[in-house]
């Protein structure tokens, strides 16, 4: 049982901070998960020894309480025999009892003793439980931020790969971006184009529009326009 509570105690002051640290430096949380393995199997020790323990807290506090039972009703019949004048039968008793109230006492020191070692597991499993939760939070964490270190680390190296392909291909890119402008351009020759139909046609409009409204103006000097 010592052993045990040596060993929580030592998962239980474990430096939570250095396996951080040598997790990110191995980039892996294989450190982590493993500590967390070993506080899952002490736990499974803890609780066993904890219901094996307080089982025997309860088996020895039974076992002292009859036999306080049986000192007291010994030390009742010592008193009854003794006024009975019956001295054999008070010193029968007396032995017994003297006997009966040693059992009681060494159950008292084992009770004592389980109690205190009961106590004792309970508080380490308590606190181990606690331990573990706050490993399982840091090694969520620390998968986080090596999952972001590694996306990362993705990225920078599909921006070096641009960066590279860039540089390796300047001539290329020239080329479709000449071709990109030749295209505007000849959009932009048709856009003129067709701007310069309109307002030819607009124009013509505008001056047969002018040479009816004379042509009108004269008929009317000349009586012939219809009334």
């Amino acid at each position: 049982m010592a052993s045990l509570l040596e060993k929580v105690n030592i998962l239980i002051k474990a430096n939570l901070h250095y396996m951080a640290d040598q997790a990110l430096q191995a980039n892996s949380v294989a450190v982590v998960n493993q500590y967390i393995r070993e506080i899952e199997n002490s736990l499974d020790d803890l609780n066993d020894a904890v219901a094996t323990v307080g089982g025997q807290v309860k088996t020895i506090r039974r076992k002292r309480d009859e036999y306080q039972a049986k000192a007291t009703t010994l030390d009742h019949n010592i008193d009854v025999f003794l006024t009975e004048g019956n001295e054999a039968l008070a010193v029968a008793a007396q032995a017994k009892l003297n006997s009966t109230q040693r059992t009681v006492e060494n159950y008292d020191q084992q009770l004592s003793q389980l109690e205190r070692e009961y106590d004792a597991l309970r508080s380490a499993k308590i606190k181990l439980e606690a331990k573990l939760a706050t490993t399982r939070q840091e090694e969520e964490e620390l998968q986080a931020l090596m999952d972001l270190a590694r996306a990362k680390e993705i990225s920078n190296k599909a921006m070096r790969s641009l960066d590279d392909l860039a540089g390796a291909g300047d001539a290329d890119v020239a080329r479709v971006a000449d071709a990109v402008r030749a295209r505007l351009d000849k959009a932009s020759a048709e856009s003129e184009m067709l701007a310069s139909g309109l307002d030819k046609q607009m124009d013509d409009v505008l001056e047969r529009g002018e040479i009816d409204a004379a042509l009108m103006e004269r008929k009317r000097r000349l009586g012939l326009a219809e009334g």
